[in-house]
């Protein structure tokens, strides 16, 4: 693999591909590494490679390293605002570094995602982050057997390696918030108890919080899954629950909710109030805005995979803490406090 030159023969670089194929340093190395570029300037580059015979040399580098370069990513699902973000920053962190992100989605299936995890362990990737409905004894020692590390984000165990936001934190912020706010009465919209993140912590940092030093405050747990339907048909039961305010464990859910209630006249926050948890975008652009707790799921998408590079490497990593923000909108109101006038329904713009 070597060009002619003045003073003989020298070695092919990767700039020297860049420079023959029109394009930059950077674009050439994502080729090279399977990430996004134009066709036009894939075919130059495709054409170059295939002149200077660089590409047969790159390859064998890489099996001499032993490493594919390829970071196996396992989601419970695509249609989710939270992934969508956590691939956001996931991308931002391995790109540069010269890996490239494969995808297999479970379906919120524990048997999928450990299938996933399996077949991706079998096609030589680097290393595997998984973004799991839930961490079981399987897991475990499933993670144990693999000779290449394993990153858990979304959920938490001893032992392993995991990355996630504090869901008990984030419950008690949104508890002591509605406490503040006078509300004794609430329901807690969540999601089964497979998943410990959002259906334990979140949920038991809620419930902590809202009654504490209230003998009197009251929480009815409703369980729905995470799409916006499936809290949308639970409606009728939350109209005869007798309660103030209704808090999703997730926007997504809360936003069913704002849907059911806009399509039936029911007036939020004047008739009862709406939280949520995530501060999605989409909850700012509704009528009333949704109040929520903010996950920042772009940093959690960098941190875990900066953790997996460090893991590979065999770095130390120094990855801090992921910060909880209170967005307070207009989806909920003070009991007691009077309506404003000329108040509205809500419009839930999904």
């Amino acid at each position: 693999m070597r060009k002619d030159s003045g003073a003989g023969t020298q070695k092919v670089t990767i700039q020297d591909i860049a420079d023959l194929a029109g394009v930059s340093k950077s674009t050439v190395s994502r080729y090279l590494n399977r990430g996004y570029i134009s066709e036009a300037k894939a075919a130059r580059i495709r054409a170059v490679i295939e002149q200077t015979g660089y590409q047969a040399n790159f390859f064998a580098k890489r099996l001499k390293m032993k490493r594919s370069k390829l970071i196996g990513i396992v989601l419970p699902r695509m249609d989710s605002v939270s992934v969508g973000k956590l691939l956001s920053g996931i991308g931002r962190i391995l790109e540069p570094a010269g890996y490239q992100g494969i995808l297999l989605v479970s379906q919120l299936q524990e048997e999928k995602e450990l299938e996933n995890i399996v077949k991706f362990s079998q096609q030589g990737v680097d290393g595997i982050i998984v973004d799991s409905v839930g961490i079981t004894p399987r897991h475990v020692a499933l993670t144990r057997q693999l000779d290449m590390p394993l990153v858990y984000t979304g959920q938490q165990r001893e032992g392993l390696r995991c990355l996630k936001i504090d869901d008990y934190a984030a419950g008690r912020l949104m508890g002591a918030y509605l406490r503040q706010m006078g509300h004794v009465r609430a329901v807690f919209l969540g999601v089964s108890e497979k998943d410990r993140a959002v259906g334990i912590d979140r949920k038991q940092g809620f419930i902590d919080a809202f009654a504490e030093g209230r003998p009197e405050a009251r929480v009815t747990f409703m369980e729905t899954g995470f799409d916006f339907f499936s809290a949308y048909n639970r409606g009728p039961e939350l109209l005869t629950a007798g309660t103030t305010v209704i808090v999703g464990a997730t926007d997504n859910i809360s936003l069913g909710v704002l849907r059911y209630f806009h399509e039936r006249g029911i007036r939020v926050p004047d008739d009862i109030s709406v939280a949520g948890f995530g501060g999605y975008d989409v909850g700012a652009v509704v009528y009333p805005a949704l109040t929520s707790v903010y996950f920042d799921y772009e940093l959690v998408g960098m941190k875990t995979a900066q953790y997996m590079l460090d893991a590979i490497t065999g770095a130390t990593s120094h990855l801090g803490g992921l910060p909880l923000h209170f967005l307070e909108r207009e989806s909920v109101r003070r009991v007691g406090a009077p309506a404003p006038a000329g108040s509205a329904s809500c419009t839930a713009l999904v």
